[in-house]
C-alpha cells in the first residue's frame, strides 16, 4: 500500500499526528475522534516510508480486544510484523523467553490466575476473617499496592495518603499483604504484578537482556495512556532506556480507573517531561451527533482538577440528530418500565437490539432492568457481570429466605422477615462495608430488600378468575415464589440483546442508542465519593457514558427508589436536570408562581417529567406514541389560516404549530381541558375557545366564525 493511501481520508489534525517526525508525540484524542485510526496510520506511514522497520515497533494497550483490533487495522494498512499487545502479554512473552537466563536455567514460575484463594490463606495467617468477598477486596488492595510500587511495610502510609478505603485497618491489610507474598514465594508461583516487575528487573539488572530487548523494540506506541499505573510506566521506561521515540494517545477526561492505581499524571506531564514533544489535539467527533456532543461538552466543561487542564472541546461531524431526552420518573420501577418500552419501540423501528445499551453506575442496579426487559419481552445480555439471580450472594440469599419460611412466625411482616433472613448470610442494614466487592455484595442484597418493600406495597386486592377478589398474599413464602418466578424468566438464554453494563465496563464501546439511568445524587456521584478528586472522577464517568451514544441518548432518574420512598436529587453534573430537582419543585409549591420559571408537567403516556417547552405543550415525550387526529389537525390549520388573514396577523399569533398538534392530540372539549395545554391561558380561551370546541366537535372550518367575534369563555 502506498503512503498516499494511508494519508487519504485523514482530517488535518489526524494527518499532523500521522506525519509527525520521530520523537515524543502526544495525541490528546477526545471520544470518537479516531484515535485508533491516528495511531495505526502513524505506524503504517512510518513503516511504509522506510522510517522504521515493522519488527522494531511495539504498540501496547490495555485489553486483548483493543490489541486485536489494532493488529487487524495494521494488517489492512500493510504494516505486517508490528507487535500489538497488552502490557501484560508483552511482559509475559519477554519473561518467558528470558526466564532460563534470569533464573539460572529454570523456567518461569507458574502464573497465578486469581489471588483470592491465596489471599484467603494469608488473611487467616494474619488473623483476619475474610470470606470469598472479603478476600476479593483484600486482593484488590494488594493489586493496587503492587501496581503503585508500594511494599507491604509501606502500605499503611501509602493507603492513608491515597485516601483508600480498605476493607480492614491499613495495618492489618499490610499484614495480609506480607503473608500473601510469603505464601506465594513458598508455593513457587507469581501473580500478574510480579510478572511485570520481573520484566522490569530483567531489563534494569541485566545489561544483556536490556540490550537484546532494546535492539528488538525501538519505537513505542501506547494507547489509553491516561490509564497507565506506576508499575506499567516503570516497564515502559525500562523498554525505552532513555530513548524518546514514543507516541502516546489518551484523553484525561476519560480517566475513570484511579481506584486501581491508574493515573493520568503521566499523560498530563508528558509535554513538560519531554520539552520537544509534538502535541496534537483531536477534537472532531465522528461517533456522535452534534446534539450528543453538545451535552458531552456541557458535562465536562465544568470539570476541575489536573485532568481538566487537558479538557477537549469536541466538534460534532455527523449530521444533526435528535436531542438527548432528559426524563424524571416517580420511582425506579417506573423508570425501568419506560426504558424497556422505549427499547422495544426502537427495536420495532429496525434498530438491532445489540445496538442499544442501558448503562448504570453499579452492577447492583441491573436487576430492575433485567426484570423490566423480561416483562417487555426484550432480549438482553449483561456485560462485565453475572445476571442478578446468578450471583453467588443472591443464590445464597434465596436459600436463606426459603429456609426462613419454616422458622418465621406467620404474622411477621414481609420486609422485617426478609431482613432477618438475610442477616443469616452476614448482611446488615447498617452502613455498607468498605471495599468494592463487599460493597457490591451489600448493594445486591439491599436490592432484594427493596424488592420486598415494593412487593409488600403492591395493591392489596387482586381479581382472581370469576370469583371476584381475594386478599393478596404478601407472606415470605409468596415472596420466595415471586423470586423463583423472576429467576426462571431471566435464565432464558439470549444470543443478541440490549446490553446491560456498568459505566466502567462500557468504556471503549459505542452503541446507536444509549440509556443512562439512575442519574441521581447518591448513585452518580456515589455517596462514597467524598473528596474533590473522587467527585471529578464521577463526573468523568458520566462523560464516558454520554460519549458512548452515536445517535439516541436518554438520561433519567427516579425521584425515589420505590413508591413513597425518600426523594432524591438529580445528578449534580447535569445542569439541565438541576433546574427541575425535587427540592426545587417542593420549594416552588410553597412560593407564588414565577412566570419566568417553566412549569413542570408530566408525560400523559409514561409519566416522565417534561422539561422541554415543546414537550410540555404536547403533554408527552417526543418518543411516546402519539394519538394525533390528522383530520382534526387539518381542520385546525385551515381555520387558523383564515382567522389569521381576517385579523391581519401571522398564523403563529393565533396558535403555534406545536399548539395545534397538542390540541389535535388531546381534543379538548371543555375550558378546563383547553387551559391544561401549556401556553393557552384565559385570553386565548376567550378569543378562540368556542371555535376550538366546535372544530373538535366536527364542524367544518368554513362554518366556524373568526376569533374576532368569539364568545368569551374566560368568565
Amino acid at each position: 500500500m502506498r503512503t498516499d493511501a494511508v494519508l487519504a481520508g485523514l482530517d488535518p489534525e489526524q494527518r499532523t499526528a500521522v506525519t509527525a517526525p520521530a520523537g515524543p508525540v502526544c495525541i490528546l484524542a477526545g471520544a470518537g475522534t479516531g484515535k485508533t485510526r491516528a495511531i495505526t496510520h502513524r505506524i503504517a506511514y512510518r513503516t511504509l516510508t522506510g522510517e522504521v522497520s515493522p519488527r522494531h515497533v511495539l504498540a501496547v494497550t490495555f485489553t486483548a480486544r483493543a490489541a486485536a483490533e489494532m493488529r487487524a487495522r495494521l494488517g489492512a494498512l500493510g504494516a505486517t510484523g508490528v507487535q500489538a499487545r497488552t502490557f501484560h502479554a508483552a511482559a509475559l512473552r519477554q519473561v518467558r523467553y528470558f526466564a532460563p537466563r534470569l533464573l539460572e536455567g529454570r523456567q518461569m514460575p507458574e502464573l497465578l490466575e486469581s489471588k483470592a484463594r491465596m489471599v484467603g490463606l494469608a488473611a487467616a495467617r494474619a488473623g483476619v476473617r475474610a470470606d470469598r468477598t472479603g478476600a476479593r477486596d483484600l486482593a484488590s488492595e494488594i493489586e493496587w499496592a503492587k501496581s503503585s510500587l508500594v511494599e507491604p511495610s509501606e502500605y499503611p502510609v501509602a493507603a492513608t495518603k491515597a485516601l483508600r478505603e480498605p476493607p480492614h485497618e491499613p495495618a492489618k491489610v499490610a499484614e495480609v499483604f506480607a503473608a500473601y507474598e510469603t505464601i506465594k514465594r513458598r508455593q513457587g508461583v507469581i501473580d500478574f504484578e510480579d510478572m511485570l516487575r520481573a520484566a522490569v528487573w530483567g531489563i534494569e539488572e541485566h545489561a544483556d537482556v536490556a540490550e537484546e530487548i532494546r535492539n528488538q523494540y525501538r519505537h513505542f506506541v501506547v494507547d489509553e495512556y491516561q490509564d497507565v499505573n506506576p508499575l506499567q510506566q516503570r516497564l515502559l521506561d525500562a523498554w525505552l532506556g532513555g530513548r524518546d521515540d514514543l507516541t502516546v494517545v489518551g484523553d484525561a477526561s476519560q480517566t475513570i480507573y484511579s481506584f486501581t492505581g491508574a493515573t493520568s499524571a503521566y499523560l498530563i506531564d508528558f509535554p513538560r517531561q519531554r520539552r520537544d514533544a509534538v502535541v496534537v489535539r483531536l477534537v472532531r467527533d465522528y461517533r456522535s451527533t452534534p446534539q450528543v456532543v453538545g451535552l458531552a461538552n456541557a458535562v465536562i466543561r465544568q470539570a476541575r482538577g489536573s485532568e481538566a487542564r487537558l479538557r477537549l472541546e469536541l466538534v460534532g461531524q455527523r449530521p444533526s440528530g435528535p436531542e438527548p431526552e432528559l426524563k424524571i420518573f416517580p420511582d425506579e420501577a417506573g423508570e425501568a418500565t419506560a426504558v424497556a418500552r422505549r427499547c422495544r419501540e426502537l427495536i420495532a423501528t429496525g434498530i438491532a437490539a445489540s445496538e442499544i445499551a442501558i448503562l448504570f453506575r453499579t452492577n447492583a442496579q441491573s436487576e430492575t432492568y433485567e426484570e423490566a426487559l423480561t416483562e417487555a419481552e426484550v432480549p438482553y445480555v449483561v456485560r462485565g457481570a453475572e445476571r442478578f439471580f446468578e450471583r453467588p450472594e443472591i443464590r445464597q440469599a434465596m436459600i436463606a429466605l426459603r429456609a426462613a419460611v419454616r422458622s418465621t412466625p406467620g404474622e411477621t411482616p414481609l420486609v422485617p422477615a426478609v431482613v432477618e433472613a438475610l442477616a443469616a448470610t452476614g448482611w446488615s442494614r447498617e452502613q455498607p462495608p468498605a471495599g468494592g466487592a463487599a460493597r457490591e455484595r451489600w448493594e445486591a442484597l439491599a436490592a432484594l430488600v427493596a424488592l420486598a418493600e415494593e412487593y409488600a406495597k403492591a395493591p392489596a386486592l387482586v381479581p382472581i378468575g370469576v370469583a371476584g377478589a381475594v386478599q393478596r398474599d404478601v407472606s415470605l413464602a409468596a415472596f420466595n415464589d415471586e423470586l423463583a418466578r423472576r429467576a426462571e424468566q431471566q435464565h432464558a438464554p439470549t444470543v443478541e440483546g440490549v446490553t446491560l453494563a456498568s459505566l466502567h465496563s462500557a468504556k471503549g464501546l459505542e452503541w446507536d442508542a444509549v440509556f443512562l439511568v439512575g442519574l441521581s445524587d447518591g448513585t452518580l456521584p456515589t455517596t462514597y465519593a467524598k473528596t474533590p478528586d473522587q467527585l471529578e472522577e464521577e463526573r468523568r464517568l458520566l462523560y464516558v457514558g454520554v460519549t458512548r451514544a452515536r445517535q439516541w441518548l436518554w438520561l433519567s432518574y427516579g425521584q425515589a427508589r420505590s413508591a413513597g420512598g425518600r426523594p432524591r436529587r438529580p445528578c449534580r453534573f447535569l445542569p439541565q436536570l438541576e433546574r427541575n430537582s425535587p427540592a426545587e419543585r417542593a420549594g416552588e409549591r410553597s412560593r407564588k408562581p414565577d412566570r419566568r420559571r417553566p412549569q413542570v408537567s408530566s408525560c400523559r403516556v409514561c409519566g416522565a417529567t417534561l422539561l422541554a417547552g415543546a414537550d410540555r405543550k404536547l403533554g408527552r415525550c417526543p418518543s411516546c406514541p402519539s394519538d394525533l387526529d390528522e383530520d382534526l389537525l387539518e381542520r385546525f390549520q385551515t381555520w387558523r389560516k383564515t382567522t389569521a388573514e381576517e385579523l391581519k396577523v401571522p398564523a403563529y399569533v393565533v396558535f403555534t404549530d406545536a399548539t395545534l398538534v397538542a390540541m389535535a392530540e388531546r381534543r379538548p372539549s371543555t375550558p378546563a381541558e383547553l387551559l391544561a395545554i401549556a401556553g393557552i391561558g384565559p385570553r386565548k380561551l376567550s378569543q378562540y375557545g368556542q371555535q376550538v370546541f366546535a372544530l373538535v366537535g366536527g364542524a367544518d372550518p368554513d362554518e366556524v366564525s373568526s376569533g374576532a367575534s368569539a364568545k368569551n369563555f374566560g368568565n
